[in-house]
């Protein structure tokens, strides 16, 4: 469950980013005035604006209800053991074994 809210999770942001870049901004008005307001018949003669708009405005709120949802489901999602259970103590000087040490190295360069 939790792995296919994340996919459309992901699926919805990138839709949710592709059509945050298709809009267009508020001085795009401005272009229509010398020629470039062509462009807005193929979504309408209103054009593009209340399709794009209404789109955006439900990705968006689908986009933050998953969010919500995957943070509650990724709360209970974890280890229930602290840090802090797995501390070992260190040992001292007295419990560590001495490990013997041979005179004669002959690996050891200038030993013999």
């Amino acid at each position: 469950m939790y792995e296919i809210l994340l996919v459309v999770y992901l699926i919805v942001a990138l839709i949710l980013i592709g059509f945050v870049m298709i809009q267009q901004g508020k001085g795009a008005d401005m272009g229509a005035s010398f020629g470039a307001g062509a462009s807005n018949t193929v979504f309408g003669s209103s054009g593009s604006g209340n399709f794009l708009t209404r789109t955006t405005a439900i990705l968006a709120v689908i986009f933050f209800v998953l969010s919500l949802v995957l943070g509650n489901l990724a709360s209970g999602r974890g280890d229930s053991k602290s840090n802090f259970d797995t501390i070992e103590v260190p040992m001292t000087e007295t419990e560590v074994p001495e490990v013997p040490v041979e005179q004669n190295n002959s690996d050891v360069p200038g030993g013999n």
